[in-house]
């Protein structure tokens, strides 16, 4: 799934950007915390308040409130420039040239009505079509074309790097759409190799016909298109989608049944020719295992050629001005300690009430001893 892109905005005349303003969502989780640390400080409060009343400080002088909300500031503050940094803020831009290399890739797609037939899940063109989405969305710096055909052939999407128009035009092919049934992959073909040799800017060193199909043909002549392929120094690659047993082609809407139901089925022989002329591989969509992932793999070991290069700019990112300070604060949440020191608060408790002197400075007189028991009578024995 992915979320909302980058957001741009301005600041005090400064262009600013947040590469991936999601992380901002744990401010939340930073504001939760911040309401449980305030009502865990005031419940310490109350409850010291109601242990030792007024004498609270004298009773429990290391059990002051300042330094546990400081030390809960510091990571809260720290969690939060944290989340910020995630956020990548970015300022200031500069100019660079992207580079892109790849192969230039035509898509011939049957459209014909007997791709309607249920032997694959959901039907022959839902599976291609679902095979050929996941090839668009593996592909990086490739040039994409897509050539629809039934009876007619048409290039529907010119060599592109936009795959997201590519994906498109592909939704949109249907065989309600087609100008004329029937299967003529000859004439495909042709379209394939006009839209490959007349493509703007620079030609790819590799270049690929895909052609995705249940290998039905009407019109004949596909060896000799294929190998004019072959000369120009294209290579020609098969999906076959359907099986061997086949399943009925469903009826045109509104059309009178048939006493007999058309049956179509894969016809592997053509797929294999083209692949056998151009040099390339036929898959199949029909079972386990199959799809187009050996085919991704197949292009990937093409040579890439630097199909287009264009200026872009590029934002600066700023995300250490964020984290620096979050790991300080975070750093100094973890080491500030939770009470006074064990001899500040020994001094503070010494210097509780004392019994005061007198104005002169002079020390106090002790109070006399109170006389023991018979001492009265030593003392007169004494003195007499």
């Amino acid at each position: 799934m992915t979320g909302p892109g980058p957001r741009s905005f301005s600041l005090l005349g400064y262009a600013l950007r947040l590469e991936d303003p999601r992380a901002l969502r744990l401010l939340a989780v930073v504001a939760a915390l911040a309401v449980l640390a305030a009502v865990a400080l005031a419940h310490r409060r109350r409850a010291l308040v109601r242990a030792a009343g007024t004498l609270a400080p004298v009773v429990a002088p290391a059990a002051g409130g300042a330094r546990p909300a400081a030390r809960a500031a510091s990571s809260l503050l720290g969690l939060a420039l944290l989340a910020l940094a995630l956020a990548r803020p970015q300022c200031g831009t500069r100019a660079e040239i992207e580079r892109r290399a790849g192969i230039d890739l035509v898509i011939v797609l049957d459209a014909s009505r007997s791709m309607l037939a249920a032997d694959v899940a959901p039907d022959r063109l839902g599976r291609a079509k679902l095979e050929l989405s996941a090839l668009l969305d593996g592909l990086a710096g490739d040039r994409v074309a897509l050539v629809p055909f039934a009876g007619e052939a048409w290039v529907a999407c010119p060599l592109t790097t936009d795959y997201a128009a590519a994906k498109l035009f592909l939704r949109s092919i249907e065989p309600q759409a087609m100008p004329r049934q029937g299967t003529g992959l000859a004439e495909a073909l042709d379209r394939a190799r006009e839209a490959l040799l007349l493509a703007s800017g620079r030609a790819a060193r590799s270049r690929v016909v895909l052609v995705v199909s249940d290998g039905e043909d009407h019109e004949g002549n596909v060896a000799s298109a294929a190998r004019a392929l072959a000369d120009a120094g294209v290579r020609i690659f098969a999906l076959g989608v359907g099986t061997a047993e086949g399943a009925p082609v469903p009826p045109r809407p509104g059309a009178r049944a048939r006493r007999e139901t058309a049956v179509t089925r894969l016809d592997p022989v053509t797929l294999r020719l083209l692949a056998d002329v151009g040099r390339g591989e036929l898959y199949g969509a029909g079972g386990a295992g199959g799809g187009l992932a050996p085919f991704r793999a197949e292009l990937d070991k093409m040579e890439r050629t630097e199909l287009e290069g264009r200026v872009a700019l590029v934002y600066e990112d700023r995300y250490a001005l964020a984290a620096f300070p979050a790991f300080l604060l975070l750093l100094a949440g973890l080491l500030l300690p939770e009470g006074r020191s064990r001899s500040r608060s020994r001094s503070v408790s010494e210097s509780g009430p004392r019994v005061s002197g007198s104005r002169s400075g002079r020390p106090a007189a002790s109070p006399l001893p109170l006389a023991a028991p018979g001492g009265e009578g030593q003392g007169e024995g004494a003195a007499r």
